[in-house]
Formats: structure tokens, C-alpha cells, sequence
């Protein structure tokens, strides 16, 4: 999957780039132990740190980040970007912009009259003929003090303008910096086609795998990962 990133000409050496999922884990999980010891057990057990599902899903797709600074005051936001002159002209210089709370009225994402946040994109996303851009939250981050909605774009054909990032602004109390290069939006392409769906009650040689599976889980720890996960090619 070639996934092409472009921007203005003038901000080519100015903004963070997206980076691949896996290269921006966060500093609680690479400082986590491998295991812990359980009350409930009476013994050490293995962390989400060895859970190849927890952690292949912070590593899927990419990671768009913040491209400057934002310092943040009970919901206030401020930041001090020194932008150049841009090529474009109807370009957003802004990397925050936002939704009035009557675009969220009659969905459980609606907090009174709390706007949702919106974070402007700097980069166009384009994808291969028949593939989406799925959009998402950091998978598992819910340490960011704001949560994105969930988007698909049809980045093989919506290519020319950048793709902006909705969220809901989660902690009202929070008082800090979001550091530039904050991942603000997960992404990865999914196919457009409609899957089929079978339902089915298992056949024997179904029932026969699934003991044999249970099996091995129950007897060998971390046969997931030994066994049926596949390998991760990187580029």
C-alpha cells in the first residue's frame, strides 16, 4: 500500500510528518513491566505489554501529530506559531479550529454548549484506486486528554485537501502543553469493498480445531504469538 503524503511547498520543512504507528508508542507502555503481581491470583501475570492484539493495535497504520505547540487553559486554547507566507492562499494557518455544539445535538457526543474541537490538517492523504482512509483515536491512548471521532474518507479519490480531525475535548480541567508531535489521529487504509458475511454452525473438524486451540492456549502461555500471529513486515 503506497500511501502519499503532500503539503504547501512552503511548510515542507517546517511540519512533523506522519509517522508509522509503531514508531510512536507512547513512554507508559515502553516503561511498563512485562508482568505484575495479581491480589485476585496470588501470583505474577502477564501486563497488556504482552498482549499482541493491545499492542498490534497501537502499532497498525500511522500516526498524524500536532505540528506546533498548543498551550491549553480549562478548555482555552493558545499557541505562537510563526507561520511563512503560504502558496496557498485559503490554506489554514491554524492548527486548531472548531464545530459549534449544534453539529453534535442529538448524539451522545453532545456536552451542552461544549464546541468539539477540530484539528486542522496540513498534509493531503492519498490512497491506491479502491481503498479508504480509516481515521480513528490513538488506538488505547486514552491518556490524550481529548478523543477523536471515528471517520472514513475515500482518500483515493478526496486527495486534493487536507483531511481534519474532529475530537471531543475530555478533560475540561486539563491545564498544560500539548507538545508538538502529539499523535492527534491513528489512520489506516482499509478496501472498499462490502465484505460478505457467513454464519454457520461449526462442522466437526471445526469443533476439532477449536479443542486444539483452546488446548494450547490453556498449556503453552503466549501461543498466540508463537503460533498464529502473523509477522509484521516493516518498510
Amino acid at each position: 500500500m503506497l500511501i502519499t503524503f503532500r503539503c504547501d511547498p512552503a511548510l515542507i520543512d517546517l511540519l512533523p510528518r506522519p509517522i508509522p504507528a509503531r514508531a510512536g508508542l507512547p513512554d507508559w507502555l515502553r516503561n511498563m513491566p512485562p508482568r505484575a503481581t495479581s491480589s485476585l491470583h496470588g501470583r505474577s501475570i502477564r501486563t497488556v505489554k504482552q498482549c499482541p492484539p493491545f499492542v498490534d493495535a497501537m502499532t497498525h497504520g500511522f500516526l498524524v501529530l500536532l505540528p506546533c505547540y498548543v498551550n491549553v487553559d480549562h478548555g482555552r486554547f493558545r499557541w505562537d506559531w510563526d507561520l511563512p507566507a503560504l502558496t496557498l492562499h485559503d490554506h489554514p494557518r491554524a492548527p486548531l479550529s472548531f464545530h459549534v455544539p449544534e453539529q453534535l445535538l442529538g448524539t451522545p457526543l453532545a456536552h451542552g454548549q461544549d464546541s468539539a474541537i477540530k484539528f486542522n490538517s496540513f498534509w493531503t492523504i492519498e490512497l491506491e484506486a479502491g481503498w479508504s482512509l480509516m481515521a480513528v483515536h490513538p488506538a488505547n491512548r486514552l491518556d490524550l486528554p481529548f478523543r477523536v471521532l471515528s471517520g472514513l474518507v475515500d482518500a483515493d479519490r478526496f486527495a486534493g485537501v487536507g483531511i481534519n480531525f474532529p475530537a471531543l475535548w475530555t478533560d475540561p480541567e486539563f491545564v498544560g502543553v500539548l507538545p508538538r508531535g502529539t499523535p492527534i489521529a491513528q489512520c489506516y487504509a482499509v478496501p472498499r469493498q462490502e465484505p460478505t458475511l457467513v454464519c454457520t454452525a461449526m462442522a466437526e473438524r471445526d469443533l476439532q480445531h477449536y479443542r486444539e486451540v483452546a488446548a494450547r492456549i490453556m498449556t503453552a502461555p503466549g501461543a498466540y504469538r508463537k503460533h498464529y500471529r502473523a509477522k509484521r513486515e516493516r518498510n
